[in-house]
């Protein structure tokens, strides 16, 4: 039989390595430490010191060799206080290791104490943030894009902030900037005249929220909370700027006219029912078929037209 084999689980299988990794970061996460506060033993440790110098005054003095032993074994322990003090300012902890084993984090600002001999790694908890640098990404529609986004963020599990990853600072900026090349990949810059189509420049607060989800995902296995991401720079790359510009303008050219014409249809519509009903003041005057396409053509050319049009006024024919 293999020594080496791993244990069946109940259905003969294997446990699967997952249960392993979820267990090791199980373990990582944080936990308060056998701490306390420091004032009362700052205070005992001075006292202690005057005590062993006026011991080891009066040793001598006294012709007593037991006081300067004394003397000397107060001073040491005073020594040994000493070490154990740290400080914690607001919105911080420490991260307490003994033989680079965890033992918990501290989080109470102020002067504590704990055992002498375990090692202190400051972490702070205030809310940072950092802009990406400018990414040059092609978009979902294969367009080269720029892109930034802003981060805030803030540490919550220094255990795992310090033992999760190598540097949990550098590693937030470096999943920042591949989150935010993702989400490009993700969706189109705009969609023209596609309407159910979400686009980076068009839906914000939903590509947004998307970042958001992305880049709290990545930062979990950091300790990290991501409290806000968007996007602050985006826009076409220089070699398309150009094009992509003449066809937004293209695109906003086409829409106005569109709109231009349908009121200009509603507005000579309007004027043809108005001259054949007529009102309380005027009498109806009724159009055949050619004098209202005629009407209509000019009213929709005077409407519709990009410059101001000249009449042409008919005064009839004249024999000479």
């Amino acid at each position: 039989m293999d020594q080496s084999s791993e244990p069946a689980g109940p259905s003969g299988e294997s446990p699967a390595p997952a249960e392993g990794v979820e267990a090791a970061v199980e373990q990582m996460s944080e936990h308060p430490s056998r701490s306390a506060a420091g004032l009362g033993w700052l205070v005992a440790d001075v006292v202690g010191l005057l005590v062993a110098v006026g011991l080891f005054i009066a040793g001598p003095a006294a012709g007593i060799p037991a006081l300067i032993v004394l003397a000397i074994l107060l001073a040491l322990a005073c020594a040994v206080v000493s070490v154990s003090f740290y400080m914690i300012q607001p919105n911080q902890s420490a991260v307490l290791m003994l033989f680079g084993d965890y033992r918990g984090s501290d989080s109470t600002p102020g002067l504590r104490i704990s055992n002498p001999l375990y090692l202190t790694r400051k972490v702070s908890r205030r809310v940072r943030n950092f802009t990406t640098p400018t990414s040059k990404v092609n978009d979902a529609r294969g367009n080269p894009i720029e892109i930034a986004a802003v981060v805030v963020w803030r540490v919550v599990d220094t255990a795992r902030a310090v033992f999760g990853v190598d540097d949990f600072t550098s590693y937030v900026h470096t999943q920042s900037e591949s989150a935010v090349r993702q989400l490009a990949r993700s969706y189109p810059y705009d969609a023209f005249e596609e309407n159910d189509v979400t686009t980076l420049i068009g839906d914000t607060s939903e590509v947004n929220e998307h970042l958001l989800d992305e880049l709290q995902e990545r930062a979990a296995d950091a300790g990290v909370e991501i409290l806000e991401a968007r996007i602050t720079d985006l826009a076409y790359a220089p070699e398309i700027a150009e094009a992509m510009l003449r066809r937004q303008q293209a695109t906003a050219i086409v829409a106005a006219r569109a709109k231009i014409v349908e009121g200009a249809v509603w507005m000579v519509r309007e004027a043809v029912r108005g001259l054949e009903e007529g009102s309380d003041e005027n009498e109806p005057i009724h159009l055949d078929a050619e004098r209202k396409a005629s009407f209509a053509s000019n009213l929709m050319t005077v409407i519709a037209s990009d410059s101001p049009t000249n009449p042409v006024v008919n005064v009839g024919n004249f024999d000479r």
